[in-house]
């Protein structure tokens, strides 16, 4: 198990722990698993790192994401088909492999921080689309993403340094 440090966003069963913060959140509804598949519905135990950021243009500005942020286009998908050479990526329609539409009708996805999970390379099946996004309701359970009220999500954008960690543990 990974020993958390100063910085690190720290998630469990319980809520999330950041810069002297205890904030409630959301995990997959197959619980916190070391062994995560694709489609088991689990959040991946260990330490990973927050990549980047998407966020709806139509919906918010960039202001305050980190460095890297990426406006969500309409065409713009993300790849979770296993049998995929571009699994666990971004990708655009048309797109002839299974995919997530990353402009979605609701607000789960106006603002999305993407980790490293499963990437560089990607083992197919491993699991695909771990992000912090939005939450759908208080601590409804997710497919396996971190899901946050909207204000704390922007909080933990704003704050995050490239050197801080996502740690995930039982």
């Amino acid at each position: 198990m990974t020993v958390p440090r100063p910085g690190d966003l720290v998630v469990g069963r319980w809520g999330a722990r950041f810069r002297g913060r205890r904030l409630p959140c959301a995990i997959g509804r197959g619980g916190i698993r070391a062994d995560k598949r694709e489609g088991d519905g689990a959040t991946p135990a260990g330490c990973h790192r927050v990549t980047g950021a998407l966020y709806r243009p139509d919906r918010r500005g960039p202001g305050g994401l980190p460095g890297r942020a990426r406006a969500v286009l309409p065409r713009d998908l993300w790849s979770d088909d296993p049998a995929d050479a571009a699994y666990n990526r971004l990708v655009r329609a048309p797109h002839h492999h299974r995919h997530e539409r990353l402009r979605r009708p609701d607000r789960l996805y106006d603002l999305v921080l993407l980790t490293d999970w499963n990437r560089a390379p990607a083992v197919p099946g491993r699991g695909s689309a771990i992000f912090l996004h939005r939450w759908r309701k208080p601590r409804h359970p997710t497919a396996g993403c971190i899901a946050f009220a909207p204000a704390d999500l922007r909080w933990i954008a704003r704050r995050l340094l490239p050197r801080d960690r996502l740690v995930i543990g039982p």
